[in-house]
């Protein structure tokens, strides 16, 4: 049995860093560091392999020169399972260029068709115990057909490049258990002005509800007895923030297959994603247990993270 499956687009990302501002037409800036890194999908799946989660990955890619280096990648990874990666000539991998300040990122991104979510499920549908995929579209019948059979559905959402921000998305949470978005989207889709008013907006629709906050933390309603929970993050120097809140739902997803409270998957997935800004890339930066160990260590007694929080953290580890 597979602990998670991660379901939608892969990416090849490509990283600059240390801009000191965007280019204007006509100009040229120049970074002072770069990375090739898994990015989309492939970020929550490398980052939930590394938690030690034994994790799948269903998405398509081509078989080009980005492909390739995608697909050598991901089999180095540990603890995960690329039989649904599906590789197919006839496409252009997609490609992010990602351009990285220390709080903020612009990307330009290019996509065929052929390469989205596969609507359709070629085999036998693997036994898992959660599905993590992108709700912004209709979800296929094969993960309400793996949703029947007992898997736990974590439903995600991106940026809206129309801007229209459908409220049909609210409609959609009913297929999903858990909801996890970042505080623009979760204000945008709710037509809220707070994290706090969208976060009870979307748990109307949804058994469990995060929010990523940035640097303020999470936060997020706890499905069985309605209260309202907000985490802090760690403070550390941050390089890239490209991927972080990819980060953040692996390791909420890890608290969520350990049983943890809520409040302890919030500190633990704040702490990976925390841990993965302070380098380039999304999947390159996702943290290991030994960064982990070595954060915790320094800061064993930090605020932010009781005791009890503490004990359950470091007994989850492999």
């Amino acid at each position: 049995m597979l602990d998670v499956l991660f379901a939608g687009e892969v990416f090849c990302d490509l990283v600059f860093g240390g801009i000191p501002h965007l280019p204007s037409p006509g100009t040229e800036v120049y970074a002072d560091r770069f990375a090739v890194s898994a990015g989309g999908t492939a970020t929550r799946a490398v980052a939930a392999a590394r938690l030690g989660l034994r994790t799948g990955i269903l998405g398509v890619i081509g078989t080009d020169l980005f492909g390739e280096h995608l697909a050598a990648r991901l089999a180095a990874e540990r603890n995960l399972d690329l039989t649904w990666l599906r590789r197919e000539p006839a496409v252009h991998t997609p490609v992010t260029v990602a351009v990285t300040q220390e709080h903020d990122r612009a990307f330009l991104t290019y996509e065929e068709e052929g390469a989205l979510r596969p609507d359709v499920w070629d085999g036998e549908l693997p036994a898992v115990r959660f599905l993590q995929l992108g709700v912004g579209k209709p979800l296929p019948a094969w993960a309400a057909e793996l949703r029947a059979h007992g898997t736990r559905v974590v439903g995600g959402v991106g940026w809206d490049p129309t801007g229209h921000w459908s409220r049909e998305l609210l409609t959609r949470l009913a297929e999903v258990d858990v909801f996890v978005c970042n505080a623009v989207e979760a204000t945008s889709y709710t037509r809220t002005g707070t994290v706090e008013e969208a976060v009870k907006v979307l748990a109307d629709h949804v058994p469990d509800v995060v929010v990523t906050d940035g640097g303020q933390g999470a936060v997020a309603v706890d499905g069985d007895t309605g209260e309202l929970v907000r985490v802090a993050v760690p403070r550390v120097p941050a390089v890239d923030p490209t991927g972080a809140g990819d980060v953040f739902t692996a390791g909420l997803l890890t608290g969520l297959n350990h049983g943890w409270p809520l409040a302890t998957r919030l500190l633990f997935a704040g702490l990976c994603a925390a841990l993965s800004v302070r380098s380039l890339g999304g999947a390159s930066s996702a943290p290991r247990w030994e960064a982990i160990d070595a954060f915790l260590e320094r800061t064993e007694r930090t605020p932010w993270i009781p005791d009890a929080d503490l004990i359950r953290i470091r007994a989850a580890k492999p």
